[in-house]
């Protein structure tokens, strides 16, 4: 993976704003130049219609491009040179870009959902996984897992790629909502209290945030209130 493909992934590019930051539309695509390191450097970064992000290092002096930036955990001046064409990418993702964590619009409109009442955004704990996990900060016990999968791993009839949300519930209610569409035994976790729920418009919005709202209430602490004899 590229330092841009690092930095810009889960993020929509905003062409709107690209101009006033000082892209250039040319050939097709935008284009942006800034020299950095007192004017030693030049960094060039390109985004395509299709919101693709790259970039390169031009050693001024000479116009050669300065190939130590791809070398990863490179130190000395070389790593130098490396920070600080990443703070430019982090300027460009912070002017020009907006968050998209997941793929399908639903998936995205809960994950709004969920911030809008708890201010939980997903965590991804795992690298190069689009695995978001969402947890109650004060405890860290898990309330819902939004991830991309197969959909073979849910009915072997079908293979597509979908997204999908596992969330945990009074397992009393389980066994009925398999009987719904959009509904599954819960993936990679345990199936007794844990239900997997496509997230491709099968189910409302409301009927998906109703059902969060249950998972979300187990990972919250419950005091005890001491008794006094």
């Amino acid at each position: 993976m590229t330092i841009e493909d690092k930095i810009f992934k889960r993020t929509i590019i905003d062409f709107g704003r690209l101009e006033k930051f000082g892209f250039i539309k040319s050939d097709g695509k935008w284009t942006y130049s800034e020299l950095f390191m007192d004017g030693d450097f030049k960094a060039v970064v390109n985004i395509t219609p299709q919101s693709n992000v790259s970039g390169k290092v031009l050693e001024t002096a000479t116009d050669d491009e300065f190939l130590p930036l791809r070398v990863e955990d490179m130190e000395g001046f070389a790593g130098e040179v490396r920070a600080e064409y990443q703070k430019i990418l982090e300027r460009i993702k912070a002017n020009c870009c907006r968050i998209n964590y997941f793929v399908h619009s639903q998936a995205n409109r809960l994950t709004q959902a969920i911030f809008d009442a708890y201010g939980d955004a997903p965590v991804f704990p795992w690298e190069n996984c689009n695995y978001g996990v969402f947890k109650n900060p004060d405890n860290g016990k898990w309330y819902a897992l939004i991830m991309s999968i197969d959909r073979s791993k849910l009915n072997k009839k079908l293979s597509c790629e979908v997204e999908v949300m596992n969330i945990k519930l009074n397992e009393a209610k389980i066994p009925e909502l398999h009987k719904q569409a959009g509904f599954y035994p819960a993936y990679h976790m345990n199936k007794k209290n844990w239900l997997t729920i496509t997230l491709d418009d099968t189910v409302p919005d409301e009927v998906l945030f109703e059902l969060l709202k249950e998972s979300h209430a187990f990972a919250v602490v419950k005091h005890r209130r001491r008794l006094k004899i």
